[in-house]
């Protein structure tokens, strides 16, 4: 009894001792990509998996294309979960229920339409730089430019400082509504919805 009593206290105190440290590596890629846009505090650069570790600059800026994507793509679920949850529907739309309870309850023909302008939104909003038509002296600034030449609302006034801002402010709102659209869609699924939106 006694020495089983001594070994869950060492046990316990195990528990507590400070774990051996491993020296932090360093690869090359990742001081690099520590300079880039989205490494800001408090975090700074942070790859807890490690994804970009051996990457180089090609596959980086796509895997920042793909998180710029979801999370514009999140900010507008969010904005569609809140509005469609506050009533506000369609024209004939009107008893389609808010949330994960509206997919069974959209019909087929309203998800053929749906998928077919994602499928044209896909098309059109990527780089058009290569493609016959599009002003040959415009090429986009950075990945996830796709003014594609047509637009600017007042972009290329900018000084290079505002515009890194402004990409830096996009880039914090989509991860954001990222968390906030998987916050909504666990409540919803809990049940519970009703008792964080008012």
């Amino acid at each position: 009894m006694k020495l089983a009593i001594f070994a869950s206290l060492l046990a316990g105190a195990a528990a507590f001792a400070p774990a051996a440290q491993k020296s932090a590596t360093t690869s090359l890629s990742a001081a690099d990509f520590s300079k880039e846009i989205g490494a800001q505090i408090p975090l700074g650069f942070f790859d807890p998996l490690n994804i970009v570790g051996d990457a180089d600059k090609a596959e980086f800026d796509r895997l920042r294309w793909v998180e710029l994507k979801h999370g514009r793509v999140a900010m507008l679920a969010v904005v569609g979960y809140l509005v469609t949850y506050a009533g506000v529907r369609f024209p004939g739309a009107e008893d389609i229920p808010s949330g994960f309870a509206a997919l069974n309850a959209v019909p087929g023909m309203v998800w053929a339409q749906m998928v077919a302008t994602w499928a044209l939104m896909e098309a059109a909003n990527r780089d058009q730089s290569e493609t016959p038509g599009v002003n040959p002296d415009w090429s986009p600034e950075f990945i996830g430019d796709v003014r594609n030449g047509a637009l600017d609302f007042g972009w290329d006034k900018l000084d290079e400082a505002t515009k890194l801002r402004k990409r830096s402010i996009e880039l914090n709102n989509g991860r954001a509504a990222q968390m906030g659209i998987l916050g909504l869609m666990v409540h919803d699924q809990l049940g519970n919805i009703d008792t964080i939106l008012p």
